[in-house]
């Protein structure tokens, strides 16, 4: 069906968490319609988007609903089946496509063809049973890294084993993804956007922390790696893109392992979507992931990657939790605690223990100054320091 000149472009996008909320505000800022399939009417994005309707991302008949009349489909999560991606690219463009997006659904297809690509993996092994999980521990050391290779994400499904007996009740729901346990001196991220036509833009690459299997925070360009290193990790981010046909945002998540000369990086993870390793492009970068997001998956040109201000260093803080009931009441102590630099987005989240909840990100020249403004606005946020937080 062809849409008249008046009918506003219009981007379909599965999920209702934080991701496509702050999509809905690139979108807003393009004139674009941002239709959600959304969990719940009062979610993150259901809270800010007008389009929305709610569905399970495994019914074709929700997203059917969602698709007709919008000019893309894309996600800000891969937990969608692949007969209903396959369904719906009969009827709309959708992006990214499902041959290139099931390597980050399957991290046994992830491994097998980044590992026919040539590119630095830690070891791995399909593991099928408990002897075939010790067999590999015997031949690369304890303790090993199992993973479940589908649904996983912030630490879910991912268990440091250091015998066969810490994933006895992960056996009986098909193979696991075994890998030897990298000994890394840090972790970087590469993101980058593709179109469907095959531009690509990168942002600099990020040093990150993770905590508790979830990310905590991010600085960009990257601390503590030789300029090398950091260009190896965007060719590497851009040859997978160009390789897997992955359209709209990618993060790598790597490794660095080695010192000086020495230093070289492994790949660890792949999401294809807005990631939180990108959330500081928002206010550190010409073009905020989201928007790149958007531009790329409509193959529009792509904005820059560049830093705004090449002689600064952007740090995001993620809120993790709070002892509050309700963050929004702490802003006044928390902006005066960041400074004037910082910048605090809330995605209107019910509280619980280790939830996203939010971000702050500072721009400064010097990132650890940066570092600890954030923190300290993060903290107010917080409800004040605990026994757990880290210096």
């Amino acid at each position: 069906m062809t849409r008249a000149i008046s009918t506003p472009v219009t981007v379909a996008v599965i999920g209702g968490g934080q991701l496509a909320r702050m999509m809905q505000e690139s979108a807003i800022a393009l004139g674009i319609n941002l239709r959600a399939l959304v969990e719940a009417e009062d979610g993150s994005t259901g809270q800010v988007t007008v389009d929305k309707s709610v569905g399970e991302p495994g019914s074709w008949e929700a997203v059917a609903a969602l698709i007709e009349g919008a000019d893309v489909l894309t996600f800000e999560h891969e937990h969608v089946p692949d007969p209903v991606l396959r369904q719906a690219s009969r009827r709309v463009s959708v992006q990214p496509p499902a041959d290139a997006l099931c390597y980050a659904q399957d991290k046994l297809a992830m491994r097998e063809r980044l590992g026919a690509m040539g590119v630095p993996c830690p070891a791995w092994a399909r593991v099928d049973d408990e002897a075939a999980l010790e067999e590999f521990g015997a031949r690369v050391g304890w303790p090993l890294v199992v993973k479940t290779p589908r649904g996983g994400y912030d630490g879910h499904g991912v268990a440091v084993a250091h015998a066969s007996s810490d994933v006895a009740s992960w056996w009986g729901h098909g193979p696991l993804l075994a890998e030897a346990w990298v000994p890394f001196r840090c972790e970087v991220a590469a993101l980058l956007a593709r179109t469907p036509s095959g531009r690509i833009e990168s942002w600099p690459v990020a040093s990150t922390v993770q905590r508790g299997g979830v990310c905590s925070e991010v600085t960009a360009p990257a601390v503590g790696i030789r300029p090398e290193t950091a260009c190896e990790a965007r060719r590497i981010g851009e040859t997978i893109a160009s390789e897997l046909g992955v359209t709209g945002v990618l993060a790598v998540e790597m490794f660095v392992v080695g010192e000086g000369a020495d230093e070289r990086i492994l790949v660890n993870e792949l999401a294809m979507r807005p990631h939180n390793t990108g959330h500081w492009t928002i206010d550190g970068a010409v073009t905020s992931q989201f928007e790149q997001h958007l531009r790329a998956v409509l193959d529009l040109p792509l904005g820059s990657g560049e830093m705004r201000d090449p002689a600064t260093h952007a740090v995001m803080v993620n809120l993790l939790g709070s002892r509050s009931d309700q963050p929004t009441r702490a802003l006044a102590d928390a902006l005066r605690a960041g400074g004037e630099r910082a910048k605090v987005h809330l995605y209107g989240k019910e509280v619980r223990p280790g939830r996203k909840l939010g971000h702050v990100t500072v721009v400064d020249a010097d990132p650890a100054t940066a570092l600890a403004c954030a923190r300290a606005c993060v903290e107010a946020l917080r409800g004040g320091p605990d026994s757990t937080d880290l210096p």
